[in-house]
């Protein structure tokens, strides 16, 4: 077993040669492993340790804005080559003992209900995260990796660079590539490299919260040795991750590897898949057990109607009608947006009874210790 150490004490940019933040195939392997070997990463949260117990919205305003996410890595995997399947088995992800979660204006799925910047730090012990800015709130270990991935081809890095590119000019919200705060500093990488925050085909921020412990992620090789990172540890999130920030913390990685020789190419694999061999969480938190739901449809606020092409519309209203239920039991409406990030999750329940597709939040009762 190999362990890359870093000092939580340090920003990244402080440790670069342990990882970076953005994607892009020229950065250099920090380790290497042979298929079946163990490594441990520990890995800084999504703000590269810039929020710190006390801090309050006022601090917020003068941190790095692009430095998401810190990652660990990359490690090279001996004998992975484009065109093979590599797997990533999640053999435990250790939490750190202090986490937070934020509301960004201008940013989230409610952004222009919630504008106004809100922190809340969560205390993480026992296997439970608590908080004293949401009082009777206990939410239960579900510690993932929010962004994990493979290096991008050259050829990808230009091919995503310029779609993304091309969204902007049609009206689309991205992030296109900027050297600001940038890891690896200056040069091509720093110009060209991507920046974390969209998940893309080779996985990356992909916030899926069943990458829990025993999970298995296969994303197609784009590089010799595939390059692995991983980064912005999550404690708990909730399906949908609504005000952009899950309950973000420090996390410790130990990971191993698997090469499917061939299979990307031979089953034209181009996005990741994920799987797990048992229950991602405890099967009360998974399902979950005594819960209350909300109901989204694609109808306006003025009452005219929408179709099949807008989930979205139902997911934000199934949303909102879940943060109206937590108001009426006492939450302010900003608390009820980080309950929702964190703890609710969106699913879509019917997308063929049209014109009502039906989005359907989740809300588990248990977190509520009382």
């Amino acid at each position: 077993m190999q362990t890359v150490s870093i000092d939580r004490a340090k920003r990244l940019k402080e440790e670069p040669q342990l990882g970076h933040n953005r994607w892009h195939p020229d950065i250099p392997p920090i380790v290497e492993v042979d298929p079946g070997e163990e490594v441990v990463l520990e890995t800084r949260d999504a703000s590269d340790s810039q929020i710190q117990p006390g801090m309050t919205e006022a601090d917020l305003a003068g941190l790095d804005a692009k430095v998401a996410h810190p990652l660990t890595g990359p490690v090279y995997v001996k004998g992975a080559e484009p065109g093979d399947l590599l797997e990533i088995e999640y053999l435990d992800i250790i939490a750190q003992p202090r986490g937070w979660t934020r509301n960004r204006p201008g940013a989230g799925f409610l952004r222009d209900v919630f504008t106004n910047p809100y922190l809340v730090h969560w205390d993480i012990a026992d296997g439970w995260a608590t908080s004293v800015q949401i009082p009777g709130v206990r939410i239960p270990d579900g510690s993932f990796m929010g962004t994990a991935g493979l290096a991008p081809s050259h050829a990808q890095v230009d091919a995503w660079a310029a779609r993304e590119a091309a969204w902007v000019n049609r009206g689309g919200t991205a992030a296109p590539p900027d050297p600001e705060d940038a890891v690896p500093a200056g040069g091509q990488i720093a110009n060209q490299g991507l920046r974390t925050l969209p998940p893309r085909e080779n996985c990356g921020n992909v916030d899926a919260k069943q990458l829990t412990t025993g999970s298995r992620l296969f994303i197609p090789v784009a590089v010799p040795g595939g390059l692995y990172s991983a980064g912005d540890g999550h404690f708990a999130q909730g399906d949908g991750e609504v005000c952009i920030t899950a309950i973000e913390m420090g996390a410790t990685a130990a990971v191993r590897f698997a090469i499917h020789k061939g299979e990307a190419t031979r089953h034209n694999i181009t996005f990741p898949r994920y799987a797990h061999p048992g229950y991602f969480l405890p099967p009360e938190w998974a399902a979950p057990r005594n819960f209350t739901a909300t109901i989204g449809y694609p109808i306006r606020a003025d009452g005219s109607q929408e179709g099949e092409d807008s989930l979205t519309l139902a997911a934000r209203n199934a949303l909102l009608n879940m943060i109206a239920l937590l108001q009426e039991r006492g939450w302010t409406a900003e608390q009820a947006y980080i309950i929702c990030s964190v703890a609710v999750d969106l699913r879509v329940s019917n997308i063929v009874d049209l014109p009502n597709v039906t989005v359907s939040a989740f809300l588990p009762e248990d977190i509520f210790s009382g």
